[in-house]
C-alpha cells in the first residue's frame, strides 16, 4: 500500500521545479494532486505530464494572495471530493537586491507570496480538515528565514515568518488532529542553480558537510514523511533538508 492513498493534496506553486517534484512524488505514493499556480498553460502541462503518466491530477491557475479566488477553489474542490487532506504552501518568490536600495514594492510582493499566501492558503484549508478532524499542512521555508543572506532581506523575512507562523498554526490547530510543520531547503538542485558555474556551486558546497547539493526529491521525501501516517506524533517542527549546511 502506498504512503498516500486515497490522500487528497493541495501544491501551490506546483507547475514546475520543487513543487512539481512534490506534486509527482505524491502522485507517486497514491495522493489525488491538485496543482495551483499563477500561469494556465504552466498548469495545465504540468496536469498532462501527471495524467499521461496515469497519475491522478488536476490544477487550476490562481494568484495565493488573491483570498476570493484561493476560497472559492478550496470550496470546489472540497464539494468535488468530500475533503482536503494535505496542504503544501510552495508558491513563492525572491525579488533580490540590498536592503539600503530595495524598493518597497520588491519587499511587499516577496512578503505577500510567500507569508501572506500562505496565511491564505492555511485559513482557507483549516476549516474543511476541522470538520474531518485531521489534516497535514507543510509550510515551505527556507535555510534563509534561519540563517539570513546579504542582499535577501525581504525572502529572509518572509521565510522566517512562514517558520514562526507554522509554530503558531500548529499550537491552533492541534486539537483538531490537524499537523503543521515546515521544510527549510538548503541548496537544492533546480533549473536555477543549474545555471550556476561549476566554481559557483563548489564554493557552496564547501559549507555543505555532506559536499554536494540537494535534490528535488529530496524535499518530496520530506513532504510525503511529515504528510503520512510515519509522522502522526510530529507538528509545530522545521525539519532542515540542507545536507547539514554550516550556518
Amino acid at each position: 500500500m502506498k504512503r498516500l492513498d486515497g490522500k487528497i493534496a493541495i501544491i501551490t506553486g506546483a507547475a514546475r521545479g520543487i513543487g512539481f517534484g512534490i506534486a509527482k512524488t505524491y502522485a507517486e505514493e497514491g495522493a489525488q494532486v491538485i496543482i495551483i499556480d499563477l500561469s494556465q498553460d504552466a498548469v495545465d502541462e504540468a496536469v498532462k505530464t501527471l495524467t499521461d503518466a496515469s497519475y491522478l491530477a488536476t490544477g487550476f491557475a490562481a494568484d495565493v494572495t488573491d483570498n476570493a479566488v484561493i476560497e472559492k477553489i478550496f470550496k470546489q474542490i472540497f464539494n468535488e471530493f468530500g475533503k482536503i487532506d494535505i496542504l503544501i504552501n510552495n508558491a513563492g518568490i525572491t525579488r533580490d537586491g540590498l536592503l539600503m536600495k530595495m524598493k518597497e514594492a520588491d519587499w511587499d510582493l516577496v512578503m505577500n507570496v510567500n507569508l501572506k499566501g500562505t496565511f491564505i492558503c492555511t485559513q482557507k484549508v483549516c476549516r474543511y480538515m476541522m470538520k474531518k478532524r485531521s489534516g497535514a499542512i507543510i509550510n515551505i521555508a527556507s535555510v534563509i528565514g534561519l540563517m539570513g543572506n546579504a542582499g535577501q532581506a525581504n525572502y529572509a523575512a518572509s521565510k522566517g515568518g512562514t517558520i514562526a507562523f507554522t509554530k503558531s498554526a500548529a499550537k491552533e490547530f492541534a486539537s483538531r488532529n490537524i499537523r503543521v510543520n515546515a521544510i527549510a531547503p538548503g541548496f537544492i538542485e533546480t533549473e536555477m542553480t543549474a545555471r550556476l558555474s561549476e566554481e559557483v556551486i563548489a564554493n557552496y558546497a564547501k559549507a555543505i558537510p555532506l559536499n554536494k547539493m540537494g535534490s528535488i526529491r529530496d524535499v518530496a521525501n520530506c513532504c510525503v514523511f511529515l504528510a503520512s501516517e510515519d509522522s502522526n506524533y510530529i507538528t509545530g517542527q522545521t525539519i532542515q533538508v540542507d545536507g547539514g549546511l554550516i550556518m
